[in-house]
């Protein structure tokens, strides 16, 4: 089993919609794919929340959330203001190695890198499960700090990042998002391996998932994505 961890810089970034690209494009490969969200917050029971929005898009139809709370917080917050216990790395990492037998796991985190899931963070669970981690990010102003913290404290925890991606590439782009596409790179030590169009998560399916491995350089594609 090969597992990747897709984290973002903040939250809105983009981390669903590319969690369903990069499913979209492994399923398309002929990969057996898995997806879990460890923890989904501001959806009530019975609503859909991130896991429908990535089966609609890819048709990946395996995923996996351990737990879920109404209030749109931090999952640790959200746990204790529900009353639900905090979810704990140990459990949490079982759950991801039970997907052993598909090819490809994908695991969305819950806003950045550091926030706190449970009794841990995702970079917890990605050292635990020696894992490398996709970095999700925005194009515009506040983009190079935000990157290069989170690639900083990934390095700092000898988990590999595998790569960038800006997840949401606005039709018109302005002066910041194009200094910042050649920046990225340089302040981080850490090649973009993909964009996504902006608005691409309301996308008709069948136009998604045609698209969707264009988003990506193809040998990035053939080092993560194929079994």
């Amino acid at each position: 089993m090969s597992i990747l961890f897709v984290t973002g810089t903040s939250t809105d970034v983009g981390k669903t919609i590319v969690t369903a690209a990069l499913a979209a494009t492994a399923r398309a490969a002929g990969s057996e794919v898995a997806v879990c969200k460890p923890a989904q917050t501001g959806v009530a029971p019975g609503e859909p929340g991130d896991l429908a929005v990535i089966e609609r898009l890819s048709g990946v139809t395996r995923t996996l959330e351990l737990a879920r709370y109404p209030d749109p917080l931090a999952p640790d917050t959200a746990a204790r203001r529900s009353g639900h216990p905090l979810l704990t790395l140990a459990e949490t990492a079982a759950a991801i190695e039970s997907c052993a037998d598909a090819d490809l796991t994908l695991v969305e985190g819950a806003g950045g890198l550091l926030v706190r899931m449970g009794e841990f963070t995702l970079l917890d669970l990605a050292q635990k499960l020696d894992a490398p981690v996709l970095l999700v990010t925005a194009p515009g102003l506040g983009t190079l700090n935000h990157t290069e913290l989170t690639t900083r404290a990934l390095y700092a925890a000898g988990v590999r990042c595998a790569g960038l991606v800006i997840g949401s590439w606005p039709g018109t782009p302005d002066l910041a998002a194009e200094c910042n596409r050649i920046d990225l790179p340089a302040v981080t030590g850490t090649e973009i391996v993909g964009t996504l169009p902006a608005g691409a998560g309301a996308w008709a399916p069948a136009d998604f998932t045609a698209s969707a491995s264009g988003w990506f350089t193809p040998d990035w594609i053939a080092e993560y994505l194929h079994p």
